[in-house]
This record gives C-alpha cells, structure tokens and sequence, in this order.
C-alpha cells in the first residue's frame, strides 16, 4: 500500500489523486446569468446532493488563483442558477461550454445549446437536458486556500423546480438512469457512461 501525505505533495499532485480516485463523478451543467444579461454555461464535477429536506444540492466551483469564476459571481450576485443532469445526448456540446470565454460572451450560443426561459427563477436554462432543476442560492462558502485568496467557492442550492423529460421518469416519478443515459467525469479527458447496473440490498 502506497502512503502519501497531501501536505508533502503540490496542489496539482492532490487534484489527480482526488479526480483519479473519486470516481465517477456526476456533472452538473450550470447556468447564470450576468447583470448584463448574458447567459454564462459551465460544467463541473464536483457536484451532489446535500439534503433532500429541503432539496439542497452542492457544486463546488473551483477559483482561479483566488479570483471567483463568472458562474460563482453569478450565482452569488443574483441568487440563482439552474443545474442540468449532463447526458449521452449532448455531451459534446456541454464539453464545448467548459471554453474559456470572456464574460460577455456566451458558452451556451458557443455551443449551440438552446435556451429556455425557468418558471421560478430569472436564469435560463438548457432545452437539450433531459432534467433541468431551477435553484435559489441557498449558501455560498468560501473555501480552502487562505482567507485572502480561497480555492474554491461551495455554492449550495436549494432546488425550486424540477424539469424531467417524460422519458425519463414514470407516473411513481422514479427515474430510469438507463433513459436518463447519464455521464460522469473520470480524470483528464475521460468520460464514462453508465454501463452495467446491479443491485444489493441495504441491511436492515
């Protein structure tokens, strides 16, 4: 067994141990929308569920040595956001969104991605997703590096609406993940899908 201590290791060193070893990771494509009104798309990895009581969910979005990305200052500034489930269908276009744009421009016409006006909320979201869900910022915590210059902005996101395609769920609202046909992020380039499903059942 290999022993590392993360101290003894630089940042980069840490971060491929993390995303090589933390895998899969379920991706969330965000949008915001900027005081100008431009509509800002970007996936990120490190995304899950907090609570479903209220429905809160988490992504962390990583700083730039120690200045805010345009989806944290974004979401912080106005309050919401909306979080799409990345699937089979358009990846390549979610892909696309991770380009380094200037703030007045937009990932999503870029990417040839549709938007689509959200019921609750004032940001837009993606018509090619199979499951959209609206959010209010819940929480925004800066965090790791130092006070002065964080690492990363955890932004927690109550959900206030959810968007399924009909395909995808049933009349019980369970979700077919083999409909759904979800991705996730592996290290580097690399993608997976969701491949074989097998169950165990949970002690009692």
């Amino acid at each position: 067994m290999i022993r590392i201590d993360p101290e003894e290791i630089s940042e980069r060193e840490n971060y491929k141990l993390l995303t090589g070893t933390i895998i899969p990771r379920p991706i969330a494509l965000v949008t915001t929308l900027s005081e100008d009104g431009v509509l800002n798309a970007a996936p990120f990895s490190y995304f899950n569920i907090v609570t479903a009581d209220p429905p809160l969910i988490s992504v962390s979005v990583q700083r730039k040595k120690g200045i805010p990305k345009d989806t944290s200052r974004h979401a912080i500034a106005r309050g919401e956001f909306v979080v799409h489930i990345a699937d089979e269908a358009y990846v390549e276009k979610l892909n696309v969104t991770a380009a380094n744009l200037p703030p007045e421009e937009s990932e999503v016409a870029l990417a040839g991605l549709t938007a689509v006006p959200s019921e609750h909320i004032s940001v837009p979201g993606i018509a090619e997703a199979k499951v959209r869900l609206e959010c209010v910022l819940e929480q925004a915590i800066p965090l790791g590096g130092t006070a002065e210059a964080p690492a990363a902005d955890l932004l927690i996101g109550r959900v206030v609406r959810y968007h399924l395609d009909e395909a995808v769920v049933d009349e019980r609202r369970h979700v077919d993940a083999a409909a759904l046909q979800p991705v996730s992020r592996l290290a580097g380039s690399s993608y997976a899908k969701l491949g074989e499903q097998f169950e165990v059942e949970r002690p009692s």
